[in-house]
């Protein structure tokens, strides 16, 4: 199913470059692009040096929610802005917020999947949900396998009987977003990873489906890597590892935070964009977790300019600042140097 034992996770926002693609994919490594937040013009900009070298890699999708925003969690979202308001942020949208095209509430996912048709990847996977079957099966027309992520036994057996080839078995140890989508398991603020960590997770996910799977969350050292593996992956996905890499897109300051002793721990938080997420716990993840609604693209469409100015005057306590449990393990240095000591330990 993949080229490789280890896979450079996609990371959305411009993280993942292309650069770092490609570097991993020279070091061995199975490379992801990351489609979130792109258009379908964007993407395929960004796709056109993996396109150009010829090598084996994918593409992650964001499902998009496709009803409104439930009454409650609309009240909640209105809640949100006048709290975050009176805390004063600098480049907080007045008056209603942020006007959200409808293309931008579903990240463009019409119009990537038709780019993806058109001009076929070798993998695409999938994140925040699950495609209909239609969409699966017109993929694989395409010569494209398909990739489901999913973070509980009963998501993955939703997500095999879609005709995915494969799953990503995502611990709540991991940085950045969850990938749960259904409510029963889907992490709120503050939340624990829950009882073990991704080896017992992908154990408990192999007797339950046949599909090649992938571990990921947590993953911070050559030696979790080879014990996910002996419980039945397939391969690691690598994401927090590699953010401090000379190839990745993320911010110096937020380089720099995941090697700063100042920050003493991980949350879970939906303050930056309404959909729980694990950061280093910082002034904004402290102040505004609990009053964060499940309004997940608004509040990172409410947030983003706030981020936005929080970075350009060197604010990292209003940044977020994506980290898995093991971000002290991050290394800094090219990728093909950390990718070289994750293999060697295998």
């Amino acid at each position: 199913m993949f080229s490789s034992p280890i896979i450079a996770a996609p990371m959305a926002g411009g993280t993942t470059t292309a650069a770092l693609a490609l570097a991993a994919d020279r070091a061995g490594a199975f490379p992801f692009a990351a489609a979130g937040y792109k258009t379908a013009e964007a993407l395929a900009e960004h796709l056109a040096p993996l396109r150009a070298a010829g090598t084996d890699f994918g593409v992650n999708l964001f499902v998009p929610r496709r009803e409104p925003l439930a009454a409650p969690d609309a009240a909640a979202l209105l809640r949100y802005r006048d709290e975050l308001a009176a805390a004063g942020y600098d480049g907080l949208p007045g008056g209603a917020g942020p006007t959200i095209t409808n293309e931008q509430l579903t990240d463009f996912w019409d119009e990537k999947i038709q780019l993806l048709l058109a001009d076929p990847v070798p993998v695409v996977s999938l994140t925040f949900g699950l495609a209909p079957e239609s969409v699966v099966q017109a993929l694989h027309r395409a010569g494209t396998r398909v990739v489901a992520s999913v973070t509980s036994v009963a998501e993955a057996v939703a997500a095999a009987a879609t005709g995915v080839d494969a799953l990503v078995v995502q611990h709540g140890n991991a940085g950045g977003h969850s990938a749960a989508f259904l409510p029963a398991v889907s992490p709120g603020p503050g939340a624990s990873p829950g009882p073990g960590g991704v080896v017992e997770l992908v154990a408990a996910v192999r007797a339950a489906v046949v599909l090649p799977l992938v571990g990921a969350g947590g993953i911070g050292d050559a030696a979790t890597a080879k014990a996910v593996l002996s419980a039945g992956a397939v391969a690691v996905q690598l994401g927090t590892a590699l953010l401090r890499s000379e190839e990745s897109g993320a911010r110096a300051l937020h380089k720099d935070a995941l090697a700063d002793p100042a920050f003493t721990a991980t949350a879970v938080t939906r303050a930056f964009t309404g959909k729980a997420a694990r950061a280093l716990v910082n002034d904004f993840v402290s102040r505004h977790s609990a009053g964060a609604p499940e309004a997940y693209p608004e509040v990172h469409f409410l947030t983003a300019p706030l981020r936005a100015a929080a970075a350009a005057a060197g604010d990292r306590e209003a940044l977020n600042l994506w980290a898995g449990t093991s971000w002290r393990q991050a290394q800094d240095g090219p990728v093909a140097d950390i990718i070289e000591g994750f293999l060697k330990g295998l």
